[in-house]
């Protein structure tokens, strides 16, 4: 397990290489653009950043649907902290976006989705294949939502993992003292919950996924290259923790 270090985030954001813009296509979802994967790394057994897309134009905006919010400056900014306080060595060229039922998925053992409020999926492969992926060793993020997407959310984790409860995680959870010492839940929002999912409903098994309830680290991770705020180096202090209890574990 990696020596725990305390130590505070004190690269200055505004020297983050902000990567390029999103190159975007036609998405899945009708009327909204999205980035496609012709811009997907290949894989080469470092850590790469690997983020979710489902079908449909849930919360579409300027940066596509709901799923593609924050690419690519979020997952670059991020690494590039990631390499510079860890001794982690993530691919720093690009990152994956990937279907839930693609076999490549397997490949990457930490993946994010934004917006799950808006997973309607579209076959029961994609309910399949994300089952497979946790049960055998996958550790999903979800990040970007509220409460008002809690209720579709929660509805297909179950549909995954039928027997999966949510439990909101306390301070002491390790996932909160993996590398840095959260000693704030509501650090990054006033009404932030983090909730997770364990195997078997089992807080001594393991953590399958982290759900960042009324919370957008992703948000923060992409404009931090434009100048530094504490919820920003926290929402950092969060994401590196993710990292580090999910690959260690």
């Amino acid at each position: 397990m990696i020596k725990h270090l305390f130590l505070a985030v004190t690269v200055s954001c505004t020297a983050l290489a902000s990567t390029a813009d999103a190159q975007f296509g036609r998405g899945r979802g009708r009327s909204c653009y999205a980035p496609g994967t012709e811009n997907n790394v290949k894989y080469d057994g470092r850590f790469t950043f690997a983020r979710l897309r489902y079908a449909g134009n849930w919360q579409c905006n300027q940066e596509g649907p709901g799923w593609a919010h924050d690419y690519p400056n979020a997952e670059g900014n991020f690494l590039q902290i990631l390499r510079e306080i860890t001794i982690m060595k993530p691919f720093m060229e690009g990152s994956v976006i990937l279907d839930m039922n693609d076999p490549e998925l397997f490949k990457y053992p930490i993946a994010y989705l934004s917006h799950p409020g808006g997973w309607y999926p579209d076959s029961e492969t994609e309910i399949e294949g994300l089952r497979a992926y946790l049960l055998k060793g996958g550790f999903i993020i979800f990040d970007d939502w509220d409460d008002s997407e809690y209720p579709q959310a929660i509805a297909m984790m179950k549909r995954v993992l039928p027997n999966a409860d949510a439990v909101e995680l306390d301070l002491d959870h390790p996932i909160f003292d993996s590398f840095f010492k959260i000693e704030d839940k509501h650090v990054t929002s006033p009404g932030a919950a983090f909730l997770g999912i364990y195997e078997d409903n089992d807080p001594k098994k393991r953590l399958l996924a982290i759900m960042n309830l009324n919370n957008d680290l992703g948000e923060r991770w992409q404009y931090s290259h434009l100048g530094f705020t504490p919820v920003t180096n926290e929402s950092y202090r969060l994401g590196v923790n993710y990292m580090i209890y999910a690959l260690t574990r």
